[in-house]
Parts: structure tokens; sequence; C-alpha cells
């Protein structure tokens, strides 16, 4: 947990910059997630189930910020969608 406390002390100190910065990154790696699960040949309710969680997550992140919700609302979220993301990444690569 500590290292989770440094980085949204982080966050908060530059919110704006990082949220800026974010928004760029975590998209690209929704991006790379949601083609990878399209070009997966796996059942079609698991592909659109998939599909649906990492849009959803990504958005979700993206509306925190166009919000402007708390710092730390806006960084669980951020850390959400990037590790569910990579996780799909991961997981279809395997």
């Amino acid at each position: 947990m500590r290292l989770y406390d440094q980085l949204l002390n982080e966050f908060k100190r530059e919110q704006t910059g990082y949220s800026t910065i974010a928004i760029i990154g975590q998209s690209c790696i929704g991006s790379i997630a949601a083609m990878l699960v399209l070009m997966n040949h796996m059942p079609t309710a698991i592909k659109l189930t998939l599909l649906f969680l990492v849009t959803i997550l990504c958005m979700a992140y993206n509306g925190a910020v166009l919000a402007r919700l708390t710092a730390k609302t806006t960084f669980n979220l951020l850390v959400l969608s990037v590790l569910f993301s990579i996780l799909t990444i991961v997981g279809i690569l395997i």
C-alpha cells in the first residue's frame, strides 16, 4: 500500500497534468486490448463481454477526468483501467 499512497499523493499534487498524460496512455493500452480481443478467435459472448469491459473502464476514466471527480476516484479508475487492459492483452497473447 505504500507504493499506492506515494503514487496517489503524486497524482494529487499535479492532477491536471497527470490526468492529461494518462488519458493518452490508457487510451492507447485500451485500444490495443480492444484490437486483440476483436482479432482473437473466441466465442462471441466472451469476446463482446471483454470488449465491453475494456471500453467501459477506459470511458469511465476519461469521464472521471472530464467530470473533475476527486483525485482518488480518478486515480483508482486509471489503475483499474490500465490493469484490466494489460491483463486482457497478456491473457490473449498467452
